[in-house]
């Protein structure tokens, strides 16, 4: 029955680890330490299973999150997300609404915003607002009065919306521009690709000090525009592209040799791409090496 009730409540546990730390494998660790203070608790005290299961979760999740944001100060160049799902096939012919859920909770994107976060203040924010949380739960699960809870989730939101994009796309204008900057890319063609971009558009690339990747985030429609050019001169005729999916939103996945190079997703403002994220550390990579 005490596993039974865990596993009744693990996917929403592994969900909300995940929001917090954007990693599969320490998201995974957390639901495994909570399963393990879970066998160990007097059970016939815990009036709420679900209560108590998320408050150990959350609390764990935020240890880990201080551990963590110790750890990425000293990661070599920048830190992205760990992709959960996913998917080499194109997003066309699959569910465009399960896709569109999926990345609107978890997309690359919206959790590297979340890194802007302090560990409480993106708890208290994810609680209310991806798991409809309301402040007089979350005030004893953090351990904080309803008004700080409020003013932690107000100031997150501020902070978020600082950082997306001001003018909203549909999904198939989003791809639309993903495809079109595959090309661009794969051909360096720098034209193309500056006309693509927004003029102080972002790019970021996490190779975890294992592949060759951008340092820092990369500045300005032009310096991306010469970054691709030279990377197809140097490898264009050796890789391999093609549009699939990354936490539900389309993404760009790049193979080289027979092997998962990157993947690339990216942020639209309007009808120009303003941020371009690519995951290349191999250890993020590696569940779909094969896929």
């Amino acid at each position: 029955m005490t596993t039974q009730i865990f596993e009744t409540h693990r996917a929403r546990l592994f969900a909300l680890a995940y929001k917090l730390l954007g990693s599969r494998s320490d998201a995974e660790d957390v639901v495994q330490d909570a399963w393990l203070r879970w066998s160990q608790a007097d059970h016939d005290s815990i009036r709420d299973p679900e209560a108590w299961l998320v408050t150990a979760t959350t609390r764990l999740g935020i240890d880990r999150l201080r551990q963590a944001r110790h750890e990425r100060a000293t990661y070599p160049g920048p830190w992205l997300p760990e992709p959960l799902q996913v998917d080499t096939a194109p997003p066309s012919g699959r569910d465009p609404e399960q896709h569109a859920d999926l990345a609107g909770q978890v997309s690359l994107a919206f959790l590297a915003l979340l890194e802007r976060l302090g560990p409480e203040e993106r708890a208290a924010f994810l609680l209310k607002e991806a798991f409809d949380y309301d402040y007089a739960q979350i005030a004893p699960l953090l351990g904080h009065s309803e008004a700080n809870c409020r003013q932690m989730v107000h100031r997150a939101r501020s902070r978020l919306q600082a950082g997306r994009p001001r003018f909203e796309v549909t999904r198939d204008r989003h791809r639309e521009l993903l495809e079109r900057f595959m090309h661009a890319s794969q051909s360096g063609d720098k034209a193309a690709i500056t006309q693509l971009l927004t003029a102080n558009a972002r790019l970021v690339s996490d190779g975890g000090g294992k592949v060759t990747a951008v340092i820092r985030p990369l500045l300005g429609a032009e310096r991306i525009a010469r970054l691709y050019w030279a990377v197809a001169r140097r490898i264009g005729s050796t890789t391999q592209a093609r549009i699939g999916t990354a936490n539900g939103e389309p993404a760009l996945l790049r193979w080289h040799r027979g092997r998962l190079h990157s993947i690339t997703t990216i942020s639209v403002d309007g009808d120009r791409i303003s941020e371009v994220l690519t995951v290349m550390n191999p250890d993020k990579l590696r569940r779909w090496q094969h896929g």
